[in-house]
């Protein structure tokens, strides 16, 4: 495993790069290649807001499944302090909430996108704990 690889080997990043992979039938192959950029870029030091995934460029798609990943892990862990096992549909809802609507995806496929990294990041999450 590299440093880079490392550094970055979380929940949050294991479930973008698991969306892109479920997603990549619907919005093409290139889309794991945009989730690593924007993971990449975040490592890199750029600025990881959520609004991050507002530009038109390319890896838009890419940059939006990387802050929901990173808000949904947030969430995932500010849960945990509650309860031993948060719902998905509670953390989907706290990432539709609190993730501002980007203009450019439609709220049928920005649900989509929240409810499938979600179960990635949950799902690996979860699997961390009982490994």
């Amino acid at each position: 495993m590299s440093e880079q690889t490392a550094a970055t080997d979380n929940p949050a990043d294991r479930g973008a790069r698991a969306a892109a992979r479920r997603m990549a039938a619907t919005h093409g192959t290139q889309l794991e290649a945009q989730v690593e950029a924007a993971l990449h870029a975040r490592g890199a030091g750029a600025d990881a807001r959520a609004e991050q995934y507002l530009d038109v460029d390319p890896v838009a798609l890419g940059s939006l499944i990387v802050s929901v990943a990173s808000l949904s892990w947030s969430v995932y862990q500010d849960l945990r302090t509650r309860t031993p096992s948060p719902s998905r549909s509670v953390i989907a809802r706290r990432v539709r909430i609190e993730l501002p609507a980007d203009g450019g995806t439609g709220p049928e496929e920005r649900d989509r996108i929240i409810d499938i990294v979600v179960e990635e990041v949950t799902r690996d999450a979860e699997d961390g704990e009982q490994g």
